[in-house]
């Protein structure tokens, strides 16, 4: 009797103590049923960008084929995307995993900690010069994946006509090349450049100012009181003489009379590298030249980036996810990819080396040796009170366009203007 007692004992503890693994077991099943589900969840990351960086479906079909990560793009107007961005920061939360970045922003998102730091090796950063414009104090905060550089372009069928038959390399070039082509008639506005009261016009600045001097900003932010006059006085030799058109003071589209046929020289967007050539866009295909920038005594030797990027919310509940997606959206790949479907202009200077190598980009000129030496003009990053600083320049430049100052004037007017804002900002 007590042998069976023992053994019924037995049997029941051993029972109970199954039934507390199975159970134990149910739950470590259940745990890591939801850790997978979780985990699935993390594999799905949001962009916000413009139409014109949204990849074709099939190349994010073959990212999430390759990477298990899906992508759900949120298009956005690109005015509306820094006011989302702000917005969602405000109570610390992503407007999106990965979203769009101008080159103008950098400074003031960096400052705010709406942007993750981005790691990319010594290679691809040589590859993309352009990562120079999204660096603050040697880190990376956004890869950029649209380019867009200086490139001065002259129309040689004009020149030509007027009998000149050197391209440019010089400012005094420029400007004594367009007098000839105004006083012969074949131009009546020989070069076109901004001059209306917007961000256009300090781009201009900018690089006029960096390429013919190598220098914008001293060390501590300040406005080179030197450089400022020098761009100054060029712009005036160009406006006053009615060398440019006198609409460029009130209206945005100096770069578009270039394929319009109504200047013979600018220096614009590589963007215009192509539609010069574009049947439907340009009257002047197979016209244009793309050169190296005039400088002061001899043609630059450098030139200078303004191109769109993307970066990484802080905020992104899936950072590792999103630094996947932002390093493979820029890879040399999809950049190839991107320029075949939407005509983006790569940031790596491998990937135009190979289109142009393909004949896939028509009439080059200078545009590989230009994205070859692309700098940046700020010595410590794009400033956060950019906007302020680019208010100021633009509304000078525009008051000295319309005659009101001398380039003296503008220059004592901006100098003083801008390095108050930098003051005000230390």
């Amino acid at each position: 009797m007590k042998k069976l007692f023992k053994v019924t004992l037995f049997l029941m503890v051993t029972a109970l103590l199954m039934s507390g693994c199975s159970k134990g077991n149910t739950n470590e099943s259940s745990k890591g049923t939801t850790d997978d589900k979780n985990s699935a969840e993390t594999k799905e990351v949001s962009l916000m960008i413009p139409e014109w960086g949204v990849p074709t479906k099939e190349m994010l079909a073959d990212f999430e084929k390759e990477s298990g990560i899906k992508v759900n793009v949120m298009p956005t107007s690109w005015d509306d995307i820094r006011n989302k961005i702000s917005t969602a920061a405000a109570g610390k939360n992503a407007a999106a995993d990965v979203y769009e970045v101008d080159w103008s922003w950098v400074g003031e998102f960096q400052k705010a900690g709406w942007l993750e730091p981005i790691e990319m090796d010594k290679a691809d950063l040589e590859d993309m010069k352009t990562t120079s414009t999204f660096m603050i104090d040697n880190k990376l905060y956004a890869i950029p994946y649209s380019n867009d550089y200086r490139i001065g372009f002259y129309n040689k069928a004009m020149y030509e006509k007027a009998g000149l038959t050197k391209e440019p390399q010089t400012w005094d070039d420029v400007i004594n090349d367009a007098k000839v082509l105004k006083e012969k008639k074949v131009c009546e506005y020989p070069i076109s450049n901004p001059m209306a009261a917007d961000e256009k016009t300090t781009t201009t600045f900018l690089w006029l100012a960096y390429t013919r001097n190598g220098k914008v900003f001293n060390d501590d932010n300040t406005l080179n009181e030197e450089a400022t006059l020098d761009a100054l006085t060029i712009l005036d030799k160009i406006n006053r003489p009615g060398l440019s058109d006198p609409a460029n003071r009130t209206a945005s589209g100096a770069f578009d009379k270039l394929k319009n046929g109504e200047c013979a020289f600018m220096v614009g967007p590589s963007s215009n590298v192509m539609s010069v050539n574009d049947k439907e866009k340009s009257k002047v295909v197979d016209q244009v030249m793309p050169i190296v920038l005039p400088g002061k005594d001899k043609k630059a030797t450098a030139t200078v980036p303004f191109a769109e990027a993307i970066g990484v919310s802080p905020y992104s509940k899936n950072k590792e996810a999103a630094m996947k997606f932002a390093k493979w959206y820029t890879s040399k790949e999809t950049q190839y990819k991107l320029y075949n479907a939407l005509s983006n202009l790569p940031t790596r200077t491998s990937v135009i080396e190979q289109l142009l190598n393909e004949g896939k980009i028509k009439n080059p000129g200078a545009m590989l040796e230009l994205a070859k030496v692309i700098e940046t003009p700020f010595p410590n990053g794009v400033p956060i009170y950019y906007t302020k600083m680019s208010t100021e320049i633009f509304n000078t430049i525009n008051q000295m366009a319309n005659e009101k100052l001398t380039p003296e004037q503008a220059a004592k007017q901006m100098v003083t203007n801008v390095n108050k804002i930098v003051e005000e900002n230390k």
